[in-house]
């Protein structure tokens, strides 16, 4: 599991937690990507192509490879203070709480990263 708490904000740790979630999709890891905080505006269409960050992956394209091949989840909390609803997301993106994600932390195997 790799959260990510930082969008624009902190563009150098909001890229590295994508960079790091899409590596080790491209890895055959299985991974759920939470977004938290800032991070949670890029669950909307159009928010990962506003992201830029000099020597760094497209957003867009990480987070493409992410819905393609992993989870992808919107803090439940993090959505209704930026008032985005499960209609206003992209495709593959689902709105889930602390619930969900205590359960996914405590599976066999599990690891999870914070950025």
């Amino acid at each position: 599991m790799v959260k990510a708490t930082a969008g624009a904000d902190a563009p150098e740790r909001c890229s590295q937690a994508f960079t790091v979630a899409s590596t080790a999709v491209a890895a055959g890891v299985d991974v759920s990507f939470w977004l938290t905080g800032e991070s949670t505006w890029f669950a909307l269409p159009g928010r990962a192509e506003q992201f830029a960050l000099p020597h760094a992956a497209p957003l867009p394209d990480l987070l493409e490879l992410l819905l393609a091949n992993g989870r992808v989840t919107a803090c439940t909390q993090c959505a209704a203070r930026r008032d985005i609803t499960p209609d206003d997301v992209l495709p593959g993106v689902r709105i889930a709480g602390a619930a969900v994600f205590v359960e996914e932390i405590m599976g066999e195997g599990a690891q999870a990263l914070v950025y």
